[in-house]
């Protein structure tokens, strides 16, 4: 596994294109400041980071999955392996002008 480094700036432009990651994190930054003072046991605050981690990870690679599926599309289509057409009616047939 590679560690990539980037500068603030691209960290906060990439989380930015990511909103539910960056919710995430910071959901992750309240546990760690515990400002609220939610947190008075190591047990508690472990349990809430885990549950942030895990949804997370379920964001990320659903965020990753929609990602592929738009790069296959967009490469489909530019390769002519395939073309969008109007929307069919049941019996496969183009929808007639009203």
């Amino acid at each position: 596994m590679t560690t990539t480094q980037m500068n603030t700036q691209e960290l906060v432009r990439r989380l930015e294109a990511h909103p539910h990651l960056r919710e995430r994190i910071a959901s992750l930054l309240a546990v760690v400041q515990d400002e609220s003072g939610e947190f008075k046991l190591a047990d508690d605050a472990e349990d809430r980071v885990i549950e942030e981690i895990r949804r997370m990870g379920q964001e990320a690679m659903q965020e990753w999955a929609n990602s592929q599926v738009n790069r296959a599309t967009q490469d489909a289509l530019g390769s002519g392996e395939c073309h969008r057409e109007g929307k069919k009616n049941s019996t496969g047939s183009p929808h007639l002008a009203a």
